[in-house]
């Protein structure tokens, strides 16, 4: 039967919150569906607020997939702000969706896409304002099937008893195939309840059901197993690769917001995946391999898009976006048909060893010049052989005083403080680096003006990559270095006032990395933070470092293991790991051995790993595993010749 619209009982109390825009819907290129014309109805979310999920492609591109079925409804929903939370909380208003008020708790699937583990209150509020019980036990065959996707579902065991299920990867195909076992299973009369379509979610190899698998922990408090307590549940769950991006080019119909968002800009995803080897970074190891979208492909979406949204600036993004082997052609032949017009391009933040002021000038035709980023990542060659981030200190200056003597005014470095085997003279080298940077834009460009932004975040360890072993920085240390830092920047009166400087204290960076590789024992503590009023942790002003550890050592009494156990410490080869039974098709010894070769790195070994697009293979084990290979350029197609409407 129907399920009615909450927005009346809603409207009345709109001018009582802040930002009422975020919650009325009905914007452009949205989808408003028949309830009773469709088979499967999905609710998805973004655990943040309206402005920072609305922009959010992953959900953006599910629910274009899913409302393109006519037997399927797709609609969206958001985090509401405290005070809305009041409101719906005093007046019994359920967490609603934002295309047509239905209530959450109505639908038959519940997605929610993480890109940041410190979302995870954000799920608990969400819950429990549509009348879904937060853990998963508890739910009956009257409440939706919660699943949790995105990168932070690599290792989902901290929110293990609030999910039903975890998808690993990418998501446009596995969402249909969900759909279909729902309206199978729907149309058989739903036989056996949830518990029946969770068990055929999991015999599909495809969907991780923790409920379906028993964890045990040995007497120090280590984790001892991860084995399925179900004949169908397999012992390893495989993660989705979506192959040939030009048969899926999503957003074709994208979401405009009617307030405003973190990202006013029109974005195409120009690739999947990166294979550079950044020994840190979860999302180019987990999104492996290399998968380009053609020239032709990238022009029409870029040009669809404009006409559909009316955005000004279009972003060209993937993880490395000016690796794309036919990125110079694209840059041109945007740049070309759009000479003359309000609309500029923009491109993420470049690698030294990638940019050409070629490149540099096609995305600045227009003459926009807001300023180039570029991601050293490391302050000391030191530390970057141990990232594998090749990029001499000879490179970073020649890339800049490029930029500068062409006209650029701002540059923005990005680095990370924590890194392993980091010292203080590491993070120091930072600073001498960026007086460099000014000191060569001076000379080349002959102006004072020049100005060089050091934005600096802490180093959080990540499962699936070759740093999953290694122990965080602790929150003192971090702290200590990054003030060393900042006053070392300002005394120098030659440079410190062209030297701005952005970062983040270690506070929450310990938190997420207790959220990133942390087992089901730590759903306790989330559930305990989101009780004592946790919500936004993403927040620096929501966020509360005392909220989390207090809670912390509240729910860990008796176990044998703390927050530091979780954090500060390094793994060994021989622990079992909480997330070594979902599989990212990266071969276990291989990281392993890429982690040795970060230690050796660090005491002088010249060992790199190149990128596997332009060398023999490195055997890390994705394309064997999961049946996939590189798919890379020159295509042999071009950019259209749009004609001008």
């Amino acid at each position: 039967m129907s399920v009615a619209s909450l927005f009346d009982r809603l409207e009345p109390h709109l001018l009582s919150v802040s930002k009422p825009i975020q919650y009325v819907g009905g914007e452009l290129n949205s989808v408003g569906k028949d309830w009773d014309s469709v088979d499967v109805r999905w609710a998805l979310m973004y655990p943040d607020a309206y402005e920072v999920g609305l922009p959010n492609q992953g959900v953006q591109i599910l629910y274009e997939v899913l409302n393109e079925r006519p037997w399927i409804l797709a609609e969206r929903t958001y985090s509401v702000w405290p005070d809305m939370e009041q409101v719906l909380r005093e007046q019994g208003i359920p967490q609603f969706t934002v295309d047509s008020h239905r209530p959450v708790g109505a639908f038959d699937l519940f997605g929610i896409s993480f890109s940041t583990e410190l979302g995870y209150t954000n799920m608990l509020n969400a819950l429990d304002l549509a009348g879904i019980p937060i853990r998963s036990a508890d739910r009956t065959d009257e409440h939706p099937v919660v699943i949790a996707g995105g990168h932070a579902a690599f290792n989902p065991e901290p929110i293990a008893d609030f999910v039903d299920a975890a998808v690993l990867g990418d998501g446009e195909e596995i969402v249909l195939a969900i759909s279909e076992v729902v309206r199978e299973w729907k149309g058989e009369g739903s036989p056996g309840g949830r518990v029946e379509l969770l068990r055929r979610l999991a015999a599909s190899g495809g969907v991780y059901v923790p409920r379906f698998y028993d964890v045990s922990y040995d007497d120090r408090g280590h984790l001892a197993a991860v084995v399925p307590n179900h004949p169908d549940a397999p012992d390893r769950v495989r993660k989705h690769t979506l192959m040939d991006l030009d048969s899926w080019p999503y957003p074709a119909n994208p979401l405009v917001p009617l307030a405003e968002t973190v990202h006013e800009r029109f974005s195409v995803e120009i690739f999947r995946g990166c294979t550079r080897g950044c020994r840190f970074c979860q999302a180019g190891m987990i999104t492996r391999p290399v998968r380009e979208r053609s020239i032709e492909t990238i022009g029409k979406m870029v040009d669809n898009g404009v006409k559909k949204t009316g955005f000004e600036e279009v972003g060209l993004l993937s993880l490395s976006s000016a690796d794309h082997t036919e990125i110079g052609e694209v840059a041109k032949g945007l740049a070309d048909r759009y000479e003359g017009s309000n609309v500029s391009l923009s491109l993420p933040s470049t690698r030294v060893d990638a940019f050409n002021i070629t490149l540099a000038n096609e995305f600045s035709r227009n003459g926009r010049r807001s300023g180039l980023t570029f991601a050293p990542e490391g302050g000391s060659e030191r530390m970057r052989r141990v990232i594998n981030k090749m990029v001499t200190e000879e490179d970073l200056i020649r890339t800049v005083a490029t930029a500068y003597s062409n006209g650029w005014r701002q540059v923005k470095l990005y680095f990370m403080c924590g890194l392993p085997t980091e010292t203080d003279d590491d993070v120091l080298q930072i600073a001498e680096l960026a007086k460099k940077v000014i000191a060569k834009g001076r000379e080349v460009s002959g102006r004072n003006d020049i100005r060089c932004t050091v934005s600096i975040g802490g180093f959080v360890p990540k499962p699936h990559t070759p740093f999953q072993w290694a122990s965080q920085l602790d929150v003192e240390t971090t702290d200590e270095r990054l003030r060393k830092l900042r006053e070392t920047v300002r005394a120098d009166k030659r440079f410190g006032r062209a030297i701005g400087f952005r970062y983040h204290d270690g506070q929450p960076g310990i938190i997420e990395g207790l959220l990133s590789r942390g087992d089901r024992r730590v759903g306790r503590i989330i559930e305990e933070v989101w009780r004592d009023g946790g919500r936004f942790d993403g927040w620096s002003e929501h966020f509360s470092f005392e909220r989390w550890a207090a809670a912390a050592a509240r729910a860990l009494e008796g176990t044998g293991v703390d927050l530091d156990w979780y954090t500060t410490r390094e793994r060994d080869y021989d622990e079992i790991l909480p997330w070594d039974h979902l599989d990212s098709g990266l071969d276990k010894d291989w990281l392993w051995s890429d982690w040795e070769d970060a230690l050796a790195a660090a005491d002088g070994s010249e060992v790199e790993v190149e990128d596997c697009r332009w060398t023999p293979c490195y055997d890390c084990g994705v394309c064997p595993e999961m049946g996939t290979e590189i798919q890379i350029g020159p295509t042999g197609r071009q950019l259209l010749p749009l004609s001008v409407v």
